[in-house]
């Protein structure tokens, strides 16, 4: 399989330094993702048939872990942004391995919980990390860069969520053991990879007024940050939303919520470098958010009128449904990494990718409510003003990315006008330090 991605990537990774990096980095996300789709498919099972824990007690033990993981978020990306990506996210990778492995050995909600929580906090300082080390290994391309990355990221949770369909299929004890393991061993695998193939990139060199906590005054990025995390409720109305609204409100068949699945991953790993390779300015950003929005507002109602159509209409409305939906996935994705990075500044990258996974993680864990409390309850209305919500959110993308722009326009042009007071000074003999003071 390694061999297969490396033939790929050769074929759309630029020549140039950054080709060989760039590489490594897609492969090691690819088996990493792999590992991910194999565990994450199975563990719900896992916990509550294996280790005979009570799906109340699951649920409750993951949300106090993910509330918790969220707070390595932008530790994490200081220290990478202090010590160099590469060393933090190998440090994660290990992590993770061994958090990994340790589900293997629980026999309790509270172990259940602790483990969970040191896997969460190290998955969290590795998104952190990761998306720096993705801002270094970019290059001149970097929308193409991470495009691909996604890509590859998407194919490899395909492929670890068929082999663990393999392992349900058998129920067993040691058949689940061995999706963990499989897991943990693909981190160790992982960063290996990254470790022979990814440069040490040093430490950028950071402007003085910088500060561990400078993002949270960056308000165009929170600003962004909170459209991103409220855009994110699109992940889960496909996963989740979608089969519960099929299952209970339908008449299609039950093989509908598979096709729904397999048409999602598919338009996203076929159109993701198609499409976000083009996604590749701030500006350009912000408008395929808005463009997103339209999308969801088109596909959201579709969804719901699968419910007031034949059994034998369902499954086509569902599917036409899904094909909008992804390809507003593809743009909205594409638009988040492009403002998520493009707007950080470059020393700091490590930070800002901490507060982009910090509020994204958050959309995420309040989805589940938000979708079943209020969408589903509401019925045919609710998905409509879910469709109106999107679409709102997606508008506020071009407003919101001037704003940033203009910030970051005027910080450049009050530190040139710094940089060259302080020549001056240093010409007329003068020193600036001594002057402020």
């Amino acid at each position: 399989m390694l061999d297969m991605i490396m033939a790929g990537s050769k074929k759309r990774v630029p020549n140039g330094p950054e080709a060989g990096p760039q590489r490594a980095l897609i492969i090691a996300c690819f088996v990493s993702r792999v590992g991910n789709g194999l565990f994450n498919t199975a563990a719900i099972l896992y916990f509550t048939f294996v280790v005979h824990l009570p799906a109340a007690q699951v649920g409750l033990g993951l949300t106090i872990a993910g509330l918790s993981g969220l707070a390595a978020g932008i530790p994490a990306g200081n220290l990478a942004d202090r010590y160099g990506p590469r060393t933090v996210w190998l440090t994660s990778l290990a992590l993770q391995a061994v958090t990994m492995a340790a589900f293997v050995f629980i026999d309790s909600w509270p172990a259940f919980v602790l483990v969970a929580t040191l896997d969460r906090l190290a998955a969290t300082s590795g998104g952190a990390a990761g998306g720096a080390l993705v801002a270094r290994v970019g290059g001149e391309h970097p929308a193409a860069f991470r495009a691909r990355l996604r890509t590859y990221v998407n194919l490899g949770v395909v492929v670890g969520t068929l082999g663990a369909a393999v392992a349900i299929q058998i129920d067993t004890r040691p058949a689940y053991t061995g999706l963990i393991l499989a897991n943990a061993a693909s981190f160790a695998v992982a960063g290996l990879i990254a470790f022979f193939g990814v440069p040490n990139y040093r430490p950028l060199p950071r402007p003085k007024e910088h500060r561990q906590w400078s993002v949270l005054t960056d308000r165009p990025y929170m600003s962004f940050v909170a459209l991103y995390s409220a855009m994110g409720l699109q992940y889960q109305t496909v996963s989740m939303l979608l089969p519960i609204w099929l299952s209970a409100h339908t008449d299609a068949p039950r093989w509908t919520v598979a096709a729904v699945y397999a048409v999602n991953s598919g338009v996203c790993v076929l159109l993701q470098s198609r499409l976000g390779s083009k996604v590749e300015t701030t500006r350009q950003g912000g408008r395929a958010f808005r463009l997103a929005g339209l999308l969801f507002l088109v596909s959201c109602p579709l969804m719901a009128l699968t419910a007031d159509v034949p059994m034998w209409v369902a499954p086509a409305l569902a599917i036409l449904a899904v094909c909008i939906h992804s390809v507003g996935e593809v743009y909205e994705s594409s638009g988040g990494y492009a403002l998520g990075f493009g707007l950080a500044p470059d020393h700091a990258q490590g930070q800002y990718q901490g507060l982009f996974g910090i509020g994204f993680d958050a959309g995420q864990a309040l989805a589940p409510v938000v979708l079943t409390g209020v969408v589903l309850a509401l019925g045919h209305p609710g998905w409509l003003l879910l469709g109106v919500f999107f679409a709102a959110v997606g508008a506020a993308g071009p407003p919101v990315t001037a704003w940033a722009e203009r910030t970051r326009t005027a910080q450049v042009k009050a530190d040139g006008d710094a940089d060259a007071e302080a020549s001056a000074q240093t010409q007329r003999g003068g020193s600036p330090l001594v002057d402020a003071d």
